[in-house]
């Protein structure tokens, strides 16, 4: 299931940016694949640039993102998040983000950091120090709120879609429905000149036995089989229209509820 198939994915961002204002916090969305799929939202240059930007520091970033679940502290020492996207019963991706610190930063520790990524120390630390700081209570309780909130959207979303697909399938079926009715109609009319058809020929050939006296009688049992297929014939072609009746019936009130 991929869940670019049914979600709105510009309502998403939406949300998301409006969540991250409030909370300070970065976000993103991924895939069951783990690929992007929404814009980075609030994610500052010590993530982006500094950490993602350098080839050891988007190594241990991808390993983040795939191996760590719930709220975690991330190889650089920020406190991030990830909160599995459910569709029945199924995951279907995830929000993942946070890039905040939970305390005052300890510059020796990220200097280390900075070495073993490769990157410039201080231009590390400098970027380090506009990292909003909240404390691990308020992390956890604004990403389990945006896991929450993402997870009713998007089940929205996906319920939405079904119900429009079952309304499409609907209206397919009832047109199928109506198209026999119509062909079963237009049999239901050459039943009904068949019927007289057969009428006139039992009349014929009850007038021609009778005539024909002595010689006739087999000639008149043939008439009056022919008779009674005319009659069985008509009874079968009236109990078809009575059924048609209703089946349109039917097919009225399904078309009336859409």
């Amino acid at each position: 299931m991929d869940i670019r198939d049914f979600l709105d994915i510009p309502q998403l961002e939406k949300l998301m940016e409006d969540w991250s204002n409030a909370t300070g916090l970065a976000t993103i969305g991924v895939d069951a694949n783990g690929e992007y799929f929404t814009k980075a939202i609030n994610f500052n240059d010590f993530c982006m640039k500094y950490t993602r930007g350098s080839e050891e520091g988007a190594k241990r970033c991808q390993k983040c993102d795939a191996e760590c679940t719930g709220t975690y502290f991330c190889h650089a020492g920020l406190m991030d998040f990830s909160r599995d996207i459910i569709v029945n019963g199924q995951k279907v991706g995830a929000v993942i983000g946070g890039q905040v610190l939970p305390e005052e930063p300890d510059d020796d520790k990220f200097r280390k950091i900075a070495k073993e990524l490769g990157v410039p120390e201080d231009s590390y630390l400098e970027a380090l120090h506009r990292v909003p700081v909240r404390s691990e209570e308020s992390i956890k309780a604004a990403a389990q709120l945006l896991g929450d909130v993402v997870n009713m959207m998007v089940n929205s979303n996906y319920q939405q879609q079904n119900d429009v697909k079952k309304i499409e399938k609907m209206d397919a079926d009832i047109e199928q429905a109506a198209s026999l009715i119509r062909e079963i109609n237009e049999k239901s009319l050459q039943l009904d000149k068949i019927e007289s058809k057969q009428n006139i020929l039992s009349l014929n050939a009850s007038i021609e036995a009778a005539r024909a006296g002595e010689f006739g009688r087999g000639f008149a049992v043939v008439a009056a089989e022919v008779g009674k297929l005319a009659v069985n014939s008509g009874e079968i072609n009236k109990s078809i229209k009575l059924s048609l009746k209703e089946l349109t019936g039917t097919i009225k009130e399904l078309e009336s509820l859409k």
